[in-house]
């Protein structure tokens, strides 16, 4: 079992930043790909960024290419997403999840853990 818990969520202004945490408790996730993704209000949870076992691949949704980064730290067994000029439509709910495999993928179907998310708003 994994357990993932995120943090780091908040209001903010459009144009400022946020550092999100998901931190994994239970059994290591150092061997995962790990993914994060959004779920804003009357929308469908979409991929946001992803990051194979290493870190050496990452992938990006287009509409966070630039402003997004993905980052992990396997002996902390954290994973991080750092969000810069935000604005009003990054709004939404920002769950982290384990892929299945070491590889990044940008598939929901994917990734087996999920957090219980945290919220992003960013005013106008």
């Amino acid at each position: 079992q994994v357990q993932l818990v995120e943090s780091g969520g908040g209001l903010v202004q459009a144009g400022g930043s946020l550092r999100l945490s998901c931190a994994a408790s239970g059994r290591s996730v150092s061997s995962y790909a790990m993914g994060w993704f959004r779920q804003g209000p009357g929308k469908e949870r979409e991929f946001v960024a992803a990051i194979s076992w290493s870190g050496g691949t990452t992938y990006y949704a287009d509409s966070v290419k630039g402003r997004f980064t993905i980052a992990r730290d396997n002996a902390k067994g954290t994973v991080y997403l750092q969000m810069n000029s935000l604005k009003p439509e990054d709004t939404a709910v920002y769950y982290c999840a384990k892929n299945r495999v070491s590889v990044a993928t940008v598939v929901v179907g994917s990734y087996d853990y999920w957090g219980q998310g945290t919220q992003v708003t960013v005013s106008s």
